[in-house]
């Protein structure tokens, strides 16, 4: 596995606040990634604050998670930036708060010029999916997120080898 940068470090800390991936967030997840082969990584811990029912993470912060890998998925997979289009969630299983570190997998299946296709899941500690997603993604096209949106290309994600 190789680490993932996050590009936004550098950014303006009280602009920069993804729930997601932002570290300047207070409330947020704090996701770091990891490239896997085909596959994108990413390890959470939950926090009881974000429960739905005693004890199980709340359906909306797994949608988020879900959501959140897919997005990086776009950056390092298919080269660009894109915004979520559509999302099918399944839930599985319950997701438990108090089973340790949930790990969070995501994977481009088929991607052209104006979309991609995602999948993304969620496994709890004793490797069991607990919830998995179909994403589409509207896909900018490279010079458009170079030029609107800071876009550095996949190479800025990696350390130089």
């Amino acid at each position: 596995m190789r680490k993932i940068k996050n590009i936004h470090l550098t950014d303006d800390p009280e602009i920069y606040q993804c729930f997601g991936c932002s570290p300047y967030n207070e409330f947020g997840l704090h996701l770091e990634f990891w490239e896997d082969g085909d596959e994108l990584v990413s390890f959470w811990n939950p926090r009881p604050i974000l429960q739905s029912y005693p004890k199980v993470l709340h359906g909306g912060i797994q949608s988020t998670l879900l959501d959140e890998i897919a997005g990086w998925v776009v950056y390092v997979k298919c080269g660009t930036v894109g915004v979520t289009a559509e999302m099918k969630v399944r839930f599985k299983k319950p997701l438990m708060i108090d089973e340790g570190e949930i790990t969070i997998r995501a994977r481009l299946m088929e991607q052209n010029k104006r979309m991609a296709l995602i999948e993304s899941r969620l496994i709890n500690s004793s490797g069991i999916v607990c919830a998995e997603a179909e994403l589409r993604f509207f896909l900018m096209s490279e010079t458009d997120a170079r030029e609107k949106y800071n876009y550095p290309g996949v190479k800025a994600f990696f350390e130089e080898e």
